[in-house]
């Protein structure tokens, strides 16, 4: 529990620092970080990217083209996927932001042998189905699940 209350903690510290200072959640600014790395060429494009479901980071793809910071356009070979790109004040929020808490996990699993990744999600998945808590749709950290989403068995 010790180390599942400092993982909490940290991501709650860091998706609060980022809202105060930069004015996007932690989980706005993990999708700008991965976009500022190269375009999307689709929504599940960056859903695999961002290691999340593709409802997930539609979610907060439409919450940042609102926001103007990215922008959205059809696929050049095929108009019903959509492309996502930063637009320049994206690419500028991007580049003056500090690193997130989710960056740095995601950059510590990719360290991790495939074997031990396997090992932790297979942990927490038991550990959340002996719980009973397994059935939620999983969001980006802190960040609000889509209207409408219902939990997964």
């Amino acid at each position: 529990m010790t180390a599942l209350r400092r993982l909490v903690r940290t991501l709650r510290l860091s998706a609060s620092a980022i809202e105060r200072d930069i004015g996007v959640s932690g989980a706005q600014l993990f999708v700008l970080r991965q976009l500022q790395q190269r375009p999307a060429a689709s929504l599940n494009d960056l859903a695999e990217r961002t290691l999340t479901h593709q409802s997930s980071v539609s979610t907060v793809v439409r919450r940042l083209a609102e926001r103007g910071l990215v922008a959205r356009s059809p696929g050049a070979d095929d108009a019903r996927r959509l492309e996502i790109a930063l637009t320049a004040q994206g690419a500028a929020l991007a580049r003056r932001a500090p690193r997130t808490a989710q960056e740095e996990l995601v950059q510590g699993l990719r360290g991790m042998s495939a074997a031990q990744v396997s090992v932790v999600a297979d942990a927490l998945e038991s550990w959340l189905r002996a719980a009973g808590l397994d059935t939620t749709e999983p969001a980006l950290f802190f960040e609000d699940a889509p209207r409408g989403s219902r939990g997964r068995s």
